[in-house]
């Protein structure tokens, strides 16, 4: 049997264990602990936010996002279209109704002309959530500006794009709150983790309460707010400490492999995942489309790879058509929804950071096989 080629797998170094072996050695194997605490430090210095709070999960940091902001039964907040689900879900977990605004073709990211037709639409959302799809930067700038303009807060989710700029600046320090994911398949892992961040210190002060049961400062255990348990293990943090220190090394990679398959491509019907000038994706995941009206198909490329024991996967299907959000309202300014377009044409390829040239070869001369 072939060697399984990932999408996106965990890339281990070493150093994360010496992080590990001290929370064992200090007895700090329960949640909280020095590890928790220097790397909800280390990833704001990194990035050069305030402050951050080291949660379970990007949708546990997604879910106080949402709870800090307000949103109650009923609200709106208008949310990227073209992402998964776990972006938009914490906005249901509080009752309130997503809004999905189409993505604009320069990035695949939500379109600015987009959200200002929806805020002509629906005037008072309650907040609205972005997100760097792929490790591509939005159109941050812009939307930021119109969030300004109508007073709604902004939610970053920049679970895709740790490491990212657009402008020279960060992706995760343009929201008025953003968030990280550590998952498996991120750039860096913690196994699983995020985090929410904020130059704001009551915002992550909050969020930490709240992630920590809602315990008040009592000698018993008094609780006055609902809580939940979303707060970081000592030994998960631990991870993150280890694998922070490669995520240059990470970055560096995922640009050589995007890079790889956009040169290997140039003379087919394929286009690779876009960006705006003024950015330096990370990508997370280097994706193409293939030209409309042409025979091959995103599966043919997949049932191809899969042969071979390669994973490629399809483009987030768009959220605008799940059926669990059927009911959902949708804004474009497009003809024809360009979410609905990037996920009929498009593919996720194998972005793995330890694929050897040998393997990415194979890769691109099956694809190409397909169109030539």
């Amino acid at each position: 049997m072939n060697k399984r080629i990932y999408l996106s797998s965990p890339t281990m170094h070493g150093e994360e264990m010496k992080y590990i072996e001290e929370a064992f050695a200090t007895n700090w194997v329960a949640p909280l602990g020095k590890n928790v605490d220097e790397f909800e430090r280390e990833v704001a210095a990194y990035l050069g936010v305030g402050h951050g709070a080291a949660l379970v999960s990007g949708t546990a940091a997604l879910h106080m996002a949402v709870k800090w902001f307000g949103v109650t039964q009923g609200d709106i907040v208008f949310c990227t279209d073209l992402t998964f689900a776990a972006t938009v879900n914490p906005v249901s977990y509080e009752g309130g109704r997503q809004v999905f605004i189409d993505s604009e073709p320069g990035t695949w990211n939500m379109c600015p002309l987009a959200l200002k037709a929806a805020f002509q639409k629906h005037p008072h959302p309650k907040a609205v959530i972005v997100v760097h799809l792929y490790g591509v930067p939005a159109r941050i700038d812009e939307i930021k500006e119109i969030c300004s303009e109508y007073n709604v807060p902004l939610i970053e989710d920049a679970a895709e794009s740790m490491g990212a700029l657009f402008q020279g600046r960060q992706t995760g320090t343009f929201g008025d709150v953003s968030i990280l994911s550590f998952n498996g398949n991120k750039i860096i892992t913690t196994s699983g983790g995020g985090m929410l961040l904020s130059d704001d210190p009551l915002a992550v002060e909050k969020a930490r309460f709240w992630a920590t049961q809602s315990r008040e400062a009592f000698p018993y255990y008094q609780h006055e707010e609902i809580g939940y348990n979303y707060r970081m293990s000592n030994i998960v943090a631990g991870i993150g400490r280890g694998q922070l220190r490669h995520l240059d090394e990470h970055i560096s990679k995922k640009k050589l492999i995007y890079e790889k398959y956009r040169e290997a491509f140039v003379d087919l019907p394929i286009k690779m995942n876009p960006y705006h000038e003024d950015s330096e994706p990370i990508f997370w995941l280097s994706c193409m489309t293939i030209d409309a009206g042409y025979k091959v198909t995103p599966a043919d490329i997949a049932g191809e790879l899969a042969k071979v024991n390669v994973e490629a996967r399809p483009i987030w299907k768009p959220l605008h058509l799940q059926p669990v959000f059927a009911d959902r309202d949708f804004v474009t300014v497009a003809e024809n929804p360009i979410t609905d377009d990037i996920f009929a044409r498009g593919i996720c390829l194998p972005s793995d950071i330890k694929m050897t040239d040998e393997e990415m070869n194979m890769i691109i001369n099956m694809v190409r096989r397909l169109f030539v």
